[in-house]
């Protein structure tokens, strides 16, 4: 990249990070306050999850794309570059890093738990359960943390500014062998781990609820649901992979580069500011998408839930709080089915009972 494009690529990188912080921060604060204030068809324990992320998400947004990187553009001694706040900072920022990424991961596997077993579903559907679990990825990312605090170190370096040479000091990279076994056991648990994770276990709950779509006849599934189960299979699926597909496409990226640069680019010479460099430019753009994750989740709300969508346009109308409707247009209808006759034909393998009438039951 020639001078000219390095100039307009750090720009770029200027606007890119306000503008992150000005949108993604309020943003996540109105979802926090949608999720837990507004009825958006969302179970408790949804809301406890999705709520906690979008603090995580906020923080992460302070920490790293404020603070360390749009402000780091606009001032030329920040407090941060000094001692202890370079080691603390680093320990903000993944353990909110951190926390954002497993609280997806483990609401993930919890709802393919309570697909797969009634008494885990008993047991997860309790709200002070997924409180506790949530502090507890917190308090456990920030621990886990701890050792980040120690691959900066503080030096000063010899800078121009203005056309005058200046000596500054500066929050920079450890080299050796500490920092290196450290930050590759972070870009796993941080990256890593947790995409192939959300991959595995949405497709295995996407894989049940496919199944489970097979145990009922046509005619059942019409009664029990007042329109096709394959149209609310769709929608669910839409909602899982929608969220999946985010994550992974916007974390990876940035796991892959980080890998490459942690490898074959591991020496004290190289600079990482160069732009001539592709791995460089390639690295910056996969952070742009990194930092991007934790502004996408009001859009992702709004694409894929009508009930956030409608409650947001009556919060920007000024209208009331949506009552909650009992009608079969929306989608939280609760039906009672008794079984009114049932035969029972013995078999080779067992017993098999055939349902002949479904009532229902309001």
């Amino acid at each position: 990249m020639e001078g000219s494009g390095v100039a307009i690529f750090v720009t770029v990188q200027k606007i890119y990070y306000p503008l992150l912080c000005i949108m993604g921060i309020p943003a996540n604060l109105f979802t926090f306050y949608m999720i837990c204030f507004r009825k958006c068809g969302m179970s408790d324990t949804a809301i406890v999850y999705l709520s906690c992320l979008a603090i995580m998400d906020t923080c992460y947004l302070v920490w790293v794309i404020l603070i360390d990187l749009t402000l780091t553009f606009w001032l030329l001694q920040p407090f941060w570059h000094s001692h202890p706040w370079c080691g603390i900072l680093g320990v903000l920022q993944y353990g909110s890093l951190y926390s954002s990424s497993w609280i997806v991961v483990v609401f993930t596997i919890e709802r393919y738990l309570v697909l797969r077993n009634t008494a885990a579903k008993q047991h997860f559907s309790q709200v002070w359960v997924t409180k506790v679990t949530c502090v507890a990825i917190v308090l456990v990312s920030h621990l886990v943390s701890v050792p980040l605090g120690w691959i900066n170190i503080v030096s000063p370096v010899n800078l121009t500014v203005a056309g005058e040479n200046v000596t500054l000091l500066r929050c920079h990279y450890r080299d050796g062998a500490y920092s290196t076994v450290v930050v590759w056991i972070t870009t796993f648990l941080s990256g890593g781990i947790p995409i192939v994770l959300v991959i595995i276990f949405n497709y295995l709950v996407g894989y049940h609820l496919c199944r489970a779509s097979n145990l009922f006849t046509k005619e059942e599934r019409r009664i029990m649901h007042g329109r096709s189960t394959r149209g609310m299979l769709r929608r669910t699926i839409l909602l899982l992979g929608t969220v999946s597909v985010a994550f992974v496409m916007l974390s990876l990226p940035r796991f892959v580069t980080y890998c490459i640069l942690r490898t074959k680019y591991n020496n004290e010479n190289f600079n990482r500011n160069d732009y001539s460099i592709p791995i460089n430019v390639a690295g910056d753009l996969a952070n742009m998408l990194q930092n991007l994750n934790s502004t996408t989740n009001f859009l992702l709300y709004c694409m894929v839930s009508r009930r956030f969508r409608r409650e947001l346009v009556h919060v920007l109308t000024c209208k009331e709080k949506a009552r909650e409707l009992g009608s079969v247009r929306t989608h939280n209808t609760k039906k009672v089915f008794s079984i009114a006759d049932h035969k029972a034909s013995p078999s080779s393998n067992g017993v098999t009972v055939v349902l002949t009438n479904l009532k229902q039951t309001e």
